[in-house]
């Protein structure tokens, strides 16, 4: 069993900086690559960002590239995503994601909402 949690969410104006984490409890040895979602208001969920098991990051979505940097500290059980310069559009839920064992786990979100 696998629990996430993330943490770090709040308002913000736009050009200014949040630092999202995800605490990872658990059987935390059996969690590989893990990554940030998101989800806007009457929007799908997307892929924010990923990074390996070993703490490489893999992906950006265009959108947030040189703004945004997701690391990972496997002794703290814990990813984390910097963001830098946000926008009005980066207002959303964040998910942190944590496949373990063949098995998909999630947290419950943290809201970052910005003014329009």
């Amino acid at each position: 069993q696998v629990e996430v949690a993330e943490s770090g969410g709040g308002s913000v104006q736009a050009g200014e900086s949040l630092r999202l984490s995800c605490l990872v409890s658990g059987k935390t040895w059996t969690v590989g690559g893990m990554a940030w979602y998101r989800r806007a208001s009457g929007k799908e969920r997307e892929l924010v960002a990923r990074i390996t098991r070993g703490g490489v990051p893999r992906e950006y979505a265009d959108s947030v590239k040189g703004r945004f940097k997701i690391s990972r500290d496997n002794d703290k059980n814990r990813v984390d995503l910097q963001m830098d310069n946000l926008r009005p559009e980066d207002s959303a839920v964040y998910y942190c994601y944590a496949p373990a064992s063949s098995l998909d786990h999630w947290g419950q979100g943290t809201q970052v909402p910005l003014p329009p």
